[in-house]
């Protein structure tokens, strides 16, 4: 009789199933033929000349405007640049770089690698490569850069308003995951962990197992900055230091086939060595899965500040010629169930905003140990330090290329001859008040800026008249402000500023050399490691 039962159920949900598909179906065919018949007319009918190319990445563009900024369109070179960054090895001229107005600056040189052989420095404008001006060149101007090793090229530059030339020998650019490690005091193993490609956790068990056999019995390992990049690399760097069989980090979706759990599969190098995680707010993804997931596990104490929050999962899907989707597909959640992600694209406020969970509505969850922890997006450290943050004055320095401008105007007018004996005092402090006043630096806060758009509409609305002076004052108490924030921030702000200067000098190698012994952070952690009371209780 049940089983009779049983037979019709099953019958009825496979129909409604089909139904469901074949609804989904014709709807995806009815709005592809109708943007293809508006395509074409577009095309034929238009009183002005466009290229079908142009027309379809701008299409492409608005349709993905609205999602999350992780889903994006990939062309062929892009697939490419993608597949480049998770080997770490590369055909380049060895030098992160930015465009902006036909120039390509250079961010950072890396040390012995062609662009430092060349003799560029940070703060260069390339203006002319070969005998291409940027200025004259439509596409991404950094593919000029681009050749086979051992190709020359010559650049055109500009270095504190006098134009240069050099010639660059372009080479094979060895992106190492772990640029540094150390033993300090005697017995604590510090390792910088930098991005997580294919090289990840071999050159991170390496500097681990060699950090042992040199003594240390604590480690910091540091993912400041840490972008994030494979997923399967941070459940293995977490492997390193928990036993085979401890769920790291899940995934969860709409779509059932993306939900899944990801766990350590192999036998950890050590499970009681003592371990602090450095994070901040420049710490994203994969870095939030390896902190998030030894927090979660009372494996390590967590120290600086609360890390970026992009816990959604991406995965690359196939198109044609060549190109690809890189679509979300599901979140990140920690062992004890927190959400990574901080920002809600799908639930936007009255401006299109992303929403941010209110700190007041976070939610409690416990750690393996039965910790209090809390979700909010991001990871909240066991232990917050104030040079580790990123306040909004902070970032708009930052964005504005403000402290990457000073310390440029800092490295040709001071000689250094040693990371050791490096201070940037107050005085210097003050020195870079100055210059921002001096170049009349605009760094526009996200308060301004909506000021901006209100006045704008004001004018449209013929209301500007009757308002302007009341803004003029409200620009004028924001701009008094940012300078107050600009003294009270100035912790974080010189901590960066020290940053920038040292590379420009030493490399990162001087940078971190100088870190272990002057840092906050460094020494907040090791500080920690050598109170074993207070690291027990902090996991307690």
């Amino acid at each position: 009789m049940k089983r009779r039962i049983l037979i019709p159920i099953l019958a009825l949900v496979i129909l409604i199933s089909t139904v469901s598909f074949k609804s989904d179906f014709f709807e995806i065919a009815k709005q592809i033929e109708i943007f293809t018949t508006l395509f074409k007319e577009l095309n034929m009918n238009y009183v002005d000349e466009n290229t079908p190319a142009t027309l379809m990445d701008k299409a492409i563009k608005g349709m993905l405007s609205d999602l999350d900024p992780y889903t994006v369109y990939w062309t062929e070179q892009d697939v490419e640049d993608a597949r480049i960054n998770n080997s770490g090895i590369y055909i380049g001229i060895g030098a992160s770089v930015r465009t902006k107005n036909d120039k390509i600056i250079i961010v950072e040189p890396f040390k012995d690698y062609p662009a430092d052989k060349a003799g560029l420095k940070a703060g260069d404008e390339i203006i002319k490569v070969g005998e291409i001006l940027l200025s004259d060149f439509k596409d991404g101007a950094g593919e000029l850069l681009k050749g086979a090793a051992g190709s020359k090229i010559e650049l055109t530059f500009i270095r504190q308003g006098k134009t240069e030339t050099t010639i660059l020998t372009r080479g094979a650019i060895d992106v190492q995951a772990v640029p540094f490690y150390k033993l300090i005091n005697t017995d604590i193993g510090y390792i910088v962990l930098s991005k997580f490609n294919r090289k990840t956790t071999v050159e991170t068990k390496a500097a681990l197992e060699d950090l042992k056999s040199q003594g240390a019995t604590k480690i910091i390992l540091d993912l400041r900055g840490n972008p994030g990049g494979l997923l399967k690399e941070a459940i293995n760097v977490v492997n390193l230091f928990v036993p085979k069989g401890e769920v790291i980090t899940t995934t969860k979706s709409v779509i059932k086939k993306y939900n899944k759990t990801y766990k350590t599969g192999r036998k950890a190098v050590d499970t009681e060595i003592p371990l602090v995680v450095l994070v901040n707010g420049r710490s994203a993804s994969a870095s939030e899965i390896v902190s998030g997931g030894l927090q979660d596990l009372d494996r390590a104490v967590i120290i600086g500040a609360r890390s970026f929050g992009k816990g959604l999962v991406q995965r690359p899907k196939k198109l044609t010629y060549g190109t690809q989707l890189k679509v979300t597909i599901s979140r990140y959640y920690t062992p004890s169930g927190r959400c990574i992600q901080a920002l809600d694209y799908w639930n936007r406020d009255e401006n299109g905003d992303p929403v941010r969970v209110d700190p007041k509505e976070y939610n409690k969850f416990k750690t393996k140990g039965g910790r209090i922890v809390y979700d909010g997006g991001g990871i909240l450290p066991d232990i917050e330090v104030e040079t580790a943050k990123f306040s909004p004055i902070t970032t708009a320095l930052l964005k504005d290329q403000a402290i990457f401008d000073f310390a440029t105007h800092y490295y040709y007018s001071h000689q250094l001859s040693t990371w050791s004996n490096f201070i940037f005092s107050e005085s210097d402090f003050q020195g870079f008040l100055r210059f921002l006043k001096k170049n009349g630096f605009e760094y526009e806060t996200e308060t301004e800026k909506k000021f901006a758009e209100a006045i704008s509409r004001a004018d449209d609305d013929k209301l500007e008249k009757y308002i302007i002076a009341s803004y003029n004052r409200l620009i004028s108490s924001i701009a008094a402000a940012k300078e107050k924030a600009l003294v009270e921030k100035k912790a974080e702000i010189m901590s960066l500023i020290s940053n920038e200067i040292l590379k420009r000098y030493f490399y990162r190698e001087g940078l971190y050399e100088y870190q272990v012994i002057n840092n906050p952070e460094i020494l907040e952690a090791i500080k920690v490691l050598k109170d074993e009371k207070k690291y027990r209780r902090i996991l307690k």
